[in-house]
């Protein structure tokens, strides 16, 4: 695989793991600032946090297995 290949593979992981952080970010926020009367909105966060999170592993993982 070309360098740039893998910067952009690199660029990929970077990207999802600022996304998978913006919704835990958004999690905080919710319980930080109005849990009670927002709580019912945690289960879609928490279900877009986690496929975020997913999405960043399997880019990780193709990262990993083409650069080791």
């Amino acid at each position: 695989m070309s360098e740039d290949e893998l910067k952009v593979l690199q660029k990929d992981v970077n990207t999802k793991k600022r996304i998978a952080s913006e919704w835990a970010s958004q999690i905080h926020d919710l319980v930080e600032d109005r849990f009670l009367s927002a709580y019912h909105e945690l289960p879609e966060l928490a279900r877009q946090a986690v496929a975020a999170c997913e999405a960043w592993k399997e880019a990780k993982t193709k990262l990993d297995s083409v650069s080791a």
